[in-house]
């Protein structure tokens, strides 16, 4: 028992140390040695837990989609209204990018053309299932008159993510956080929010 609780700490730990590497540097811009490194462990023992850089990236993906949809499971019961729901997502970015990160998913999104296919998919999916939710309370906000936009509720959560995304980038590279406010307000504005 002790064993299978410490195999599973060293993973948390490993996949802990590899989730700020991408939101900092991007996927193809760290190794196993980096995380070797910071952990004082061998490389040997990272392919103990993860076998293949890939695999690692799809338990990256996979833990940041659980974490991220128990914090909108949490918006859900918060009982908030579509308008407040729409800034509690929007404070989701605004607050990784306060600690000097990135969305993860954004930047494995930079990398697409690169990663390995099951990544791929995992990444497909992350975005489907938050494009969803954002698409359903998105519809619900317009039927009751809380928010207003054109066109359907799934291209605006499309939207939404990928202006969210991309104002990331740019405040990274040109404007730090008052860049990234001045286009969230916007956003927010726009959608009557």
């Amino acid at each position: 028992m002790d064993q299978q609780v410490n195999k599973k700490h060293t993973s948390q730990q490993i996949l802990e140390i590899a989730q700020r590497l991408v939101q900092t540097l991007g996927f193809n811009a760290f190794s196993y040695a980096d995380i070797a490194k910071a952990l004082r462990v061998t490389n040997a023992s990272l392919h103990y837990h993860f076998p293949t850089k890939a695999d690692l990236g799809v338990g990256l993906i996979e833990r940041y989609d659980r974490r991220i949809q128990e914090t909108l499971a949490g918006i859900d019961r918060s009982g908030a209204g579509a308008a407040e729901k729409i800034r509690a997502y929007v404070r989701i970015y605004t607050d990784v990018l306060r600690d000097d990160r990135m969305c993860m998913c954004g930047m494995l999104a930079a990398e697409f053309a690169t990663l390995p296919k099951p990544m791929q998919s995992a990444l497909d999916r992350y975005f489907e299932q938050n494009d969803r939710w954002l698409a359903m309370v998105l519809e619900e906000g317009r039927k009751k008159g809380e928010l207003k936009f054109s066109g359907s509720s799934a291209e605006m959560a499309q939207f939404l993510t990928g202006s969210l995304e991309g104002a990331m980038m740019l405040a990274r590279s040109h404007g730090g956080m008052a860049r990234f406010d001045a286009a969230t307000r916007r956003l927010l504005a726009e959608l009557g929010a």
